[in-house]
């Protein structure tokens, strides 16, 4: 492998998968009830955290991704839900590297295992397919394995003052296929809402690689801050805008960038 590409691998760490404009967590839709939600994010990074944690130069990396989430209640405890999405990679020089064209799909349900009125436990599995499984294409690298998500979600809902609030806590296992390592992941979700039209969010995005993968990826480890607000529209439209970054890593992108989306209940 050249040293080119076993670079390319580090340069994607940390984009592999963007923090989302959507929220689902622990709470599993009532039956018959659904929501959609279409999301843009756009992000670059020129800088990358080394195997020490230090920020170093490298190519510029940019990515814009939409993505489609929609998710819809087959019974009062259990959700699926179908997740595809479209986006453009590109790297600077040296690799002068870029692609277009399908990204993840996500197919997937959450199963609720138990709740009272405040609490929520549940279960989920997320099958992801890649759009593509061309491995020559350094802006790819990265996006070109299956990869299975397993997850338990933890949610709370309780008052701040009079203004409702929740805390979402997620630990994963996701399982990646064809080089690249499996993670430890936990999401981290602070919700507020101080009027009825107004959701506040921010959520912590944290991966540790479990050792090295093969084919030239090195072990890694990144953490994510999303700031957003979701505003509604309507009882059935809201709109969110937010911005991510990567505050500190090791082997990892240093990430910066905006999502924007909109939620639609049916």
């Amino acid at each position: 492998m050249s040293k080119c590409m076993r670079l390319g691998r580090v340069l994607v760490v940390g984009l592999m998968v963007s923090p989302t404009a959507a929220f689902a967590g622990a709470w599993t839709l009532d039956a018959g009830q659904g929501v959609a939600v279409v999301s843009g994010s756009a992000s670059q990074s020129d800088k990358a955290f080394d195997g020490n944690g230090k920020l170093r130069s490298i190519p510029r990396y940019s990515k814009d991704e939409l993505r489609a989430l929609i998710e819809y209640g087959a019974t009062d405890w259990f959700t699926v839900m179908l997740a595809p999405s479209l986006q453009h990679v590109a790297i600077g020089r040296p690799f002068d590297a870029q692609r277009t064209g399908l990204g993840y799909t996500d197919i997937g349900a959450r199963m609720r295992v138990w709740k009272n009125d405040s609490w929520v436990l549940s279960a989920q599995t997320t099958l992801r397919v890649p759009g593509t499984f061309e491995k020559s294409n350094v802006a790819a690298i990265g996006y070109t394995g299956i990869e299975i998500d397993v997850r338990g979600l933890l949610g709370y809902s309780f008052a701040v003052g009079a203004w409702p609030a929740f805390v979402d806590v997620q630990v994963a296992q996701r399982l990646r296929f064809g080089g690249p390592p499996d993670e430890f992941r936990t999401d981290v979700t602070f919700g507020l809402r101080p009027h009825d039209r107004w959701l506040f969010l921010m959520q912590s995005f944290n991966v540790i690689s479990e050792g090295a993968g093969s084919w030239g990826y090195p072990s890694y480890a990144y953490y994510k801050l999303q700031l957003s607000a979701v505003y509604a529209l309507t009882p059935a439209l809201s709109l969110q805008v937010g911005g991510y970054t990567t505050y500190w890593g090791r082997n990892a992108l240093q990430e910066n960038g905006m999502v924007l989306g909109a939620w639609y209940k049916f």
